[in-house]
Parts: C-alpha cells; structure tokens; sequence
C-alpha cells in the first residue's frame, strides 16, 4: 500500500495595484504542470495537484465574485498564478417585475 501525504497548499490572494483582478498564487513544489487541476467559481477556486508521495488539495472561497470566463493561469518555478476579473456591482442582477 502507498501512503500519500495529503498536504493544503500555500495560498496567497489579493487585489491588483488598481483593484479590478484578484490574483492568486498557489505554490506546489516539484509539482508538473500537467498534475495540476484548477477550478473557479465566482464565490471560490479549488486546487489539487499531484507529484510522487504527495497530494496537494484544498478549496477555498473568494471575498467577492469574479467572472470564472475571464481567468487566465500561468505555471512557472513551482508556482501557479492565477489572474481573474472582479465582477461589477450589480453585473448578473435581475430585474423583478413588481406587480
């Protein structure tokens, strides 16, 4: 039987310099890029990757909702960044007819 260590990632998020993305790095060390799997969700993302011995998982949630659609992601030196826009106030409301 294989033990895996099961471990969070290190997570850092925050607002860029003119507050309209939230950008997210994830470290995974000695993790190859194709054992990674990102998902995002406008309220949270969730991370799991995979290298020998180790499992890499954790989901976590956003303070505001982003647009999943726009996300771009880059993986570099054991580190995954992810930029996403912030939503607009207001951006997927819907009108309530009033009767």
């Amino acid at each position: 039987m294989v033990d895996i260590l099961r471990l969070s990632p290190v997570i850092s998020a925050y607002p860029d310099d003119e507050f309209e993305n939230l950008e997210i790095e994830v470290v995974l060390p000695g993790v190859e890029k194709k054992n990674i799997t990102f998902k995002i969700t406008e309220g949270g993302f969730y991370v799991k990757a995979t290298k020998e011995g180790v499992e890499y998982a954790d989901s976590y949630t956003v303070c505001c909702p982003v647009s999943p659609e726009k996300a771009v992601a880059n993986y570099s030196n054991g580190v995954l960044k992810v930029k996403v826009l912030y939503q607009q106030p207001f951006e997927k409301a819907v009108d309530v007819k009033i009767e």
